[in-house]
C-alpha cells in the first residue's frame, strides 16, 4: 500500500472526500442521460485481456470490466469504497490495491488501463507525469479507455470557473475541497495528442466522455 502524497493539502482533501463519501456515493450521481451510450462504448472497445483499473471507486465499472477482462487489477486510494467494490464484485479474477495514484508505480504491465470519473481530478500541473505513469502500466501494444464529464454546479465554484479546484458536500453538509478540471473532448484529444498519444474524445448526449486509444509509439511521449 503507498501512502498519500502528503505534500499537496488539496489531494489529501481529495482522498478524504472520496473516503468520506463512500457509504452515500451513489445519492451523488450526476444527473442527465447517457450511461448506455457509455456501456455501449466500453462493449465496443472490449477491454480484454489483463486490465488495471484505476480509481475504481465502488465497483460499478468494475463489474463491467469483468465482462471482457481475464483479470482486473482495481486500485482506489479509499479503503471505504475498496471495501465496497469487493463487495460489489467479489475477488474471482480481481486483485484490489489501496494506492494514492499519485505515488503507486505498477509491478506489471497491462493489456489495458481503464479509468472512470479521474482525470478530471488530476491537476493540470500533474497531467503530463499521470499519461506518462499511464504508459508505464502498458504493454507495448496496450490500449486506453476512460469516461469522464466537466460537470460542476455554480456552489461548488468557490474561486471562479476559471479555477479547477471545487468544494463537494456530503449529505450532512461537511465540505471538501477538490480538484475538478472541466475538459472538452477537442481540447482533451489535442492535450494527448501533444503528449503522444493517439485517442479519440466523444462526448455522449448527457454530460459525460468517453475516450479511447493507444500510445504513438512511433513519436514517443513528451512529458508536458
Amino acid at each position: 500500500m503507498s501512502r498519500p502524497d502528503e505534500s499537496d493539502p488539496l489531494l489529501t482533501e481529495q482522498i478524504a472526500y472520496y473516503r468520506a463519501i463512500a457509504p452515500e456515493y451513489e445519492d451523488h450521481t450526476i444527473p442527465g442521460p447517457g450511461e448506455d451510450e457509455l456501456i455501449a462504448a466500453i462493449d465496443a472497445f472490449q477491454p480484454t485481456g489483463d486490465v488495471l483499473e484505476l480509481a475504481c471507486g465502488p465497483g460499478a465499472w468494475t463489474e463491467r470490466l469483468l465482462y471482457h477482462a481475464t483479470s482486473v487489477t482495481a486500485v482506489d486510494a479509499a479503503p471505504e469504497m475498496l471495501a465496497r467494490a469487493k463487495a460489489r464484485v467479489g475477488e474471482d479474477r480481481v486483485r484490489f490495491i489501496q494506492a494514492d495514484l499519485f505515488a503507486w508505480a505498477p509491478d506489471r504491465r497491462y493489456d489495458v488501463v481503464f479509468f472512470s470519473s479521474w482525470i478530471s481530478h488530476v491537476p493540470l500541473d500533474r497531467f503530463g507525469a499521470f499519461w506518462s505513469f499511464v504508459a508505464d502500466c502498458l504493454r507495448p501494444a496496450g490500449r486506453v479507455f476512460f469516461i469522464d464529464d466537466a460537470y460542476r454546479t455554480p456552489d461548488e465554484l468557490i474561486a471562479g470557473e476559471s479555477s479547477s479546484t471545487i468544494r463537494r458536500r456530503l449529505n450532512d453538509g461537511t465540505a471538501y475541497r477538490a480538484v475538478k478540471v472541466p475538459h472538452r473532448p477537442a481540447d482533451l484529444e489535442d492535450r494527448l495528442r501533444r503528449l503522444g498519444w493517439r485517442v479519440t474524445v466523444t462526448a455522449t448526449s448527457g454530460p459525460c466522455y468517453w475516450g479511447q486509444g493507444m500510445l504513438d509509439r512511433s513519436r514517443g511521449q513528451g512529458g508536458g
